[in-house]
């Protein structure tokens, strides 16, 4: 287990080190982006854990020593990672009720110092608001780093036991009825594997919904991944919408992509192969016989 004072020593950014790449300092320092000889503040998009405080990069846990502030979704669950692994940097709120307020003072504070933006959990940008602040930096010509690491994406589709060489991403489905079925309506002849996320009040609509608009494929549905209580339930759409009635946790939701489309494509294209196949047999000058055989003329 990983443990420690993340808060390295800063270097003085008045001046460049004359040493450069032997100063013993500098390799720990990641917002030195050195452009014609200035510090070029940086907004760097940290990914922490879905779960287990475990799951987290000792880039991600050195970074969020070294910026001069975090901007998290969540203050209370990034709090109790920053305790965990003794990190005192200042922290501040930016979450989709207050966004509007607190983006362009963030991008202000970009143009000095360095900023690290955290999710609730997770990859910030995927499904929650950080996106826009990240698409406001760009916007502003001002340098955005990702760090790698826990998504609950990636961690479902990996432990589903469906196809992931291709899949399709909705994001949280519509809270109303109406637009939940009409947007399941709309990919139900998708033959890439579908991936959402889900509350624990609607998740057993959202299942019905599917089993109605996609009829009854097999999913994998996976709760509270990373945790003490983590379960992932494969099965099909009609037993998962019955298992799970009493539903807590979050949730993120695989289902299997259209088969008998993607079957009737294989067909398909197999027939035609085979006619093609077949007609460059036929000899120029040549035709076939009723008894398909080729006949010259």
């Amino acid at each position: 287990m990983v443990s420690g004072n993340y808060n390295k020593t800063r270097h003085n950014k008045s001046s460049l080190c004359k040493r450069q790449n032997k100063c013993a300092c500098r390799p720990s320092l990641l917002n030195w982006d050195i452009i014609m000889g200035v510090i070029v503040p940086v907004l760097y998009i940290v990914a922490t854990p879905i779960g287990n405080l475990e799951d987290i990069t000792l880039r991600a846990l050195r970074v969020l020593g070294e910026v001069d502030l975090i901007a998290a979704e969540d203050t209370r669950t990034a709090r109790k990672l920053l305790n965990r692994y003794n990190i005192k940097t200042r922290l501040t709120s930016y979450f989709e009720h207050n966004r509007q307020e607190k983006m362009p003072r963030l991008l202000e504070m970009l143009a000095e110092k360095d900023v690290a933006l955290i999710s609730e959990a997770g990859m910030p940008g995927i499904s929650d608001p950080g996106y826009e602040l990240i698409r406001g930096a760009i916007g502003r010509g001002l340098k955005v780093e990702v760090l790698p690491g826990a998504s609950a994406l990636t961690t479902a589709m990996a432990v589903s036991g469906l196809p992931t060489d291709q899949f399709l991403y909705l994001g949280f489905l519509p809270r109303k009825k109406g637009e939940k079925r009409k947007l399941l309506s709309e990919v139900s002849s998708e033959t890439r594997t579908i991936i959402c996320f889900e509350s624990p009040h609607r998740v057993q609509d959202s299942l019905q919904a599917m089993l109605e608009t996609l009829g009854d494929r097999q999913v994998a549905v996976c709760r509270e991944m990373t945790k003490l209580h983590e379960e992932v339930y494969r099965a099909s759409l009609s037993e998962a919408a019955v298992y799970f009635k009493q539903a807590r946790g979050e949730f993120t939701i695989v289902v299997q992509g259209n088969n008998d489309i993607k079957k009737s494509r294989r067909k398909a294209g197999a027939k035609s192969k085979e006619v093609t196949e077949y007609a460059r047999e036929i000899p120029q000058g040549g035709k076939l016989n009723r008894h398909g055989k080729v006949r010259r003329l």
